[in-house]
């Protein structure tokens, strides 16, 4: 019996949501595919260390990239 996948509704930034497109191309992956590997990637790497994800990944709060 396969594990059943919980369902969740996400909103980001439509430039998040057109880098995270292209990375999931890039990768071979689906979008859906490729947020969850960097989500568990994100999980794994806090449960390494024990810490949470630096400051500097968290991003603005508003979904909003500061001009670069």
């Amino acid at each position: 019996m396969a594990s059943e996948k919980k369902q969740i509704p996400l909103r980001v930034s439509p430039q998040l949501f057109e880098k995270i497109a292209a990375w999931a191309e890039d990768d071979f992956r689906s979008l859906n595919g490729q947020i969850e590997y960097l989500l568990t990637a994100c999980v794994r790497q806090r449960e390494k260390n024990g810490r949470p994800v630096p400051e500097r990944f968290q991003g603005n709060r508003t979904g909003q990239d500061e001009q670069e």
